[in-house]
């Protein structure tokens, strides 16, 4: 199968859904680059993907402004200008919005939403000049609506949708498209890493994501959409679906029914 995209920029890709697609759009023949904070694990990824020599890890922290531009500059000095990039980077929250710090909330929208604009920003000007290209963004379902114990990671993505569909406005015409990508549940370690209320980790696996669709299932969704420059890809299951045409058509009786998922208790006043 020829490459539709002849070099990918992966965020997230040490693991979950950003290495998955690392490792199904590699086959395709697409040159790859890797990003994530963990240079290790990285090479793990790496040496796992058909044709590793083809491969460049660009280690970064979303958090940390400097670390996203030298990445850049070490991927644009190579000569390489990708035509896809697949934002998969980020980090989740499961704490009631009145017990999350202010801590909590910038960390959150500082990694899903400024880092990730940050790299777009950085690469546009050579991917302009180089014609164009798509931007692949892992949103999801919680970023068309609120939900429970999700408020800043469901803000951080409501946020990506407005800075990527405003993008698109912009400069569609000038061969830039953007897919965003809502997942429901998925079989990746989100929740386990996902962020309380004072910071610290959950190190619980939700039944969403133990429940959910299989990572290999979902990453082939994805890449099938971008493919077809669809604008939302909508992936997950019958009653994920069901819940985001119940948003759409009948708000009322959907925030009643979301009211009664209250998986952490009672709010601490």
């Amino acid at each position: 199968m020829r490459a539709r995209f002849k070099c990918i920029w992966i965020t997230g890709a040490s693991s979950g859904i950003g290495a998955e697609a690392a490792r199904q759009l590699a086959k395709a023949g697409s040159h790859i680059i890797l990003s994530a904070r963990n240079e290790g694990k990285l090479q793990e990824v790496r040496n796992s993907l058909t044709n590793p020599e083809d491969v460049t890890i660009a280690a970064l922290d979303l958090a940390d402004s400097p670390t996203i531009h030298r990445a850049v500059e070490k991927v644009l000095d190579s000569g390489r200008i990708p035509d896809l990039v697949f934002h998969a980077g980020g980090i989740s929250q499961r704490s009631y919005a009145l017990e999350t710090t202010m801590e909590v909330d910038r960390k959150i929208m500082e990694v899903n939403y400024f880092g990730t604009i940050e790299l777009t920003k950085a690469l546009l000007p050579a991917m302009l000049k180089n014609g164009g290209g798509s931007f692949a963004v892992v949103s999801s379902l919680v970023g068309l609506f609120g939900y429970g114990v999700r408020s800043a990671y469901s803000a951080s993505k409501h946020a990506l949708h407005g800075f990527f569909e405003s993008l698109d406005i912009e400069l569609g015409d000038d061969g830039i498209n953007s897919s965003l990508i809502c997942p429901g549940g998925v079989q990746t370690n989100i929740s386990l890493n996902a962020l309380q209320g004072d910071g610290s980790k959950t190190g619980v696996m939700d039944e969403m994501q133990s429940g959910g669709m299989p990572v290999e299932k979902a990453v082939t969704k994805m890449i099938d959409g971008i493919k077809r420059k669809k604008r939302v890809i909508i992936i997950g299951s019958g009653k994920e679906k069901f819940g985001v045409f119940m948003y759409k058509h009948f708000p009322s009786i959907f925030f009643k029914i979301a009211r009664k998922q209250n998986p952490r208790g009672s709010v601490k006043l």
